[in-house]
C-alpha cells in the first residue's frame, strides 16, 4: 500500500509521454503539407516525382508498422518506441539537409518508420497502466494520430510562411528528441514479452505485398487506373498477399498470428478501422481545399494555407477532450458501442458539411463534430483488440489495426482524387475541382462512416466485467483482457 500515492502521478507520466510521442509522430507527417506544392521548385524536381516525398513516408510505416509492433512483443515495447523515435529524429535532420530530391525521399522513409510509435505505445499503457485508467488512456493515445494532425497543419503553416522550410524538418527533430528523452526518463520497459524467433521470411512477404498494393492505390491516378503498371501492382498485391498467408498459417512463430487476427472480435474491428481511416481523412482533403480556393469561383472561401490550419485546429482539441468520454462509454456499454457511436457522429458531420459550406464557422462546426467522431472511433479500437488478444501479442494487433486504418486513408485519397479530377469547373482557363466535386467527396465520406457503423455491428456483444477492461462473449473471442499493472 505505501507505493499506491506515487501510482497515479507515475501513470499520469506514461500517459502524458506516451500521448505526447504519438502526437509528435502525427506531426511529422503534416508538416510537410504546406511545402508539397512548392516541392518541385525547392528541390528542382518535377512533381510527379517529388510526390515521392509523401509516398515514400506512407509506403515505409505501413511495412514499419507491423513488424515494429511484432518486434516489441518479442524484444520490449520501449525497446522498440526509442528506436523509432531515433528513426524520426535521423530522418528529420536528413530532410533538414536536403536541396535535393533524393535525400528528401530517403529521409522522409526514414521519418516513416517511426509510424509504430502509436500501436507501442497503446501497447506499453495495457501492460503498466491499472485497469481503471486504461480505456481512456489508451483512447487517447489511439486518437493522438488525429489530434497531432490537426494541430500540425497551422503549426505548420505559419514555420513555412515565415521560415526556411528546412526549418520544418529541425522542428520535427527536436521534438523527436524531447519525445526520445521523456520516453527514457518516464516510460519503464515492459516484462511482457513473447520471445521467441523473428519471422523474416513472413516480413518480407508482408512488405512485398503492402508495398504492390500501397503503391498501386497511391499513384494509380498519375500512372492511369487502366495502366498496365497499375493493374499489374495490384494483381501482384493479390498474389503475394495470399501466398504470405498460407506461409503465416503454416510456420511455428509467424509475424502476424492468422488466427488470432481471424478471430470475429479482431476480424470485424480491422475491417471497420479500413472505414474508419476512409472517413477520417476525406475532411482533410475536402475542408483546406474548399476553404483555399478562391472566393472568385462562387464556393471557394480564399483563405491562406495558415487560416485553413487555424480552421482544422479546433477538431484536434475536440477529439482530445471526446477520449475521456469514449473510454467512459466504452466502461458502461462496451467499446463496440463507442465504435457505432463514433461512426453516426461522423456521418453527421459530413451531412451537414455538405449543406453548411459558405461560411468559416460552417468549417469550423464540421470539422469538430467529426473530430469528435473520429475520438470516439480511435478510442473504442484498442480496447476492442486489446480485449480479443494475449497481452503477449498486443503491440501485433494493434500495429495490424493502425495498418488498417492507413489503408483506409491511403483510399480515401485515391478515391477523392479520380472524384475531383472528374467533376472540375472551368475558372480562369484553369480547371479546379467543383462544388458538386467536393459535395460528392463529402457523401463518400459519410458512406464510408455509415459502412463503419454496419461493419461495426457485426462485432460480438459484449459485457462489461466490473471496472475491467470489456470481455467479448464466446470462446473464441475470450482472450486476455487488459492487464493490470
Amino acid at each position: 500500500m505505501s507505493d499506491a500515492p506515487s501510482a497515479v502521478p507515475r501513470s499520469n507520466a506514461v500517459v502524458v509521454v506516451l500521448a505526447f510521442a504519438g502526437i509528435v509522430v502525427s506531426l511529422m507527417q503534416t508538416l510537410v503539407i504546406p511545402i508539397v506544392p512548392e516541392l518541385p521548385r525547392l528541390l528542382a524536381a518535377p512533381a510527379s516525382d517529388t510526390a515521392w516525398a509523401v509516398t515514400a513516408t506512407l509506403l515505409a510505416a505501413a511495412v514499419a508498422t507491423p513488424v515494429v509492433g511484432r518486434l516489441g512483443d518479442m524484444f520490449g515495447k520501449r525497446r522498440m518506441l526509442l528506436i523509432s523515435g531515433v528513426m524520426l529524429i535521423v530522418g528529420s535532420v536528413v530532410c533538414a539537409l536536403a536541396d535535393s530530391l533524393l535525400p528528401m525521399i530517403i529521409g522522409r522513409a526514414l521519418q516513416g518508420l517511426a509510424s509504430g510509435v502509436i500501436p507501442l505505445g497503446i501497447s506499453i499503457m495495457r501492460d503498466e497502466l491499472p485497469a481503471e485508467r486504461l480505456a481512456s488512456a489508451t483512447a487517447l493515445m489511439s486518437a493522438s494520430l488525429g489530434i497531432g494532425g490537426a494541430l500540425g497543419l497551422p503549426a505548420a503553416a505559419l514555420i513555412a510562411d515565415n521560415f526556411s522550410w528546412h526549418v520544418l524538418f529541425w522542428t520535427s527533430a527536436a521534438l523527436g528528441a524531447v519525445a526520445i528523452g521523456l520516453v527514457t526518463v518516464f516510460v519503464p520497459e515492459s516484462k511482457v514479452r513473447t520471445g521467441g524467433r523473428f519471422d523474416l521470411v513472413g516480413a518480407l512477404g508482408m512488405a512485398a505485398g503492402l508495398v504492390c498494393l500501397l503503391l498501386a492505390i497511391s499513384k494509380g491516378a498519375d500512372w492511369g487506373w487502366g495502366s498496365g503498371t497499375t493493374i499489374g501492382l495490384f494483381l501482384a498485391a493479390v498474389v503475394i498477399l495470399l501466398a504470405w498467408g498460407f506461409f503465416e498459417l503454416r510456420t511455428d512463430q509467424p509475424l502476424v498470428d492468422l488466427r488470432t487476427t481471424a478471430r470475429r472480435q479482431v476480424l470485424v474491428t480491422n475491417l471497420a478501422s479500413i472505414a474508419v481511416g476512409f472517413a477520417m481523412f476525406a475532411m482533410s482533403l475536402v475542408i483546406p481545399q474548399l476553404l483555399q480556393l478562391p472566393a472568385q469561383t462562387g464556393y471557394g472561401l480564399g483563405k491562406s494555407m495558415l487560416a485553413a490550419g487555424l480552421v482544422m485546429a479546433p477538431s484536434g482539441l475536440v477529439m482530445m477532450a471526446t477520449a475521456p468520454i469514449s473510454a467512459a462509454v466504452s466502461k458502461a456499454r462496451g467499446p463496440k458501442v463507442t465504435l457505432m457511436i463514433g461512426a453516426l457522429i461522423v456521418a453527421a458531420g459530413y451531412g451537414l458539411n455538405i449543406v453548411l459550406m459558405s461560411e468559416v464557422w460552417h468549417f469550423v462546426l464540421v470539422s469538430c463534430v467529426i473530430g469528435a467522431g473520429i475520438g470516439f472511433t480511435y478510442g473504442s479500437m484498442p480496447a476492442l483488440i486489446m480485449g480479443a488478444v494475449p497481452a503477449s501479442e498486443t503491440a501485433a494487433a494493434n500495429s495490424l489495426n493502425t495498418l488498417m486504418r492507413s489503408i483506409g486513408t491511403s483510399s480515401a485519397s485515391a478515391i477523392a482524387g479520380v472524384i475531383l479530377a472528374q467533376l472540375t469547373t472551368d475558372f480562369g482557363g484553369y480547371a479546379l475541382p467543383s462544388e458538386n466535386g467536393f459535395k460528392a467527396v463529402l457523401a463518400v465520406g459519410a458512406g464510408a462512416a455509415l459502412l463503419a457503423f454496419a461493419v461495426a455491428s457485426f462485432i460480438p456483444r459484449q459485457r462489461v466485467a466490473g471496472d475491467a477492461a470489456p470481455v467479448a462473449e464466446g470462446p473464441a473471442e475470450s482472450a486476455e483482457v487488459a492487464a493490470k499493472s
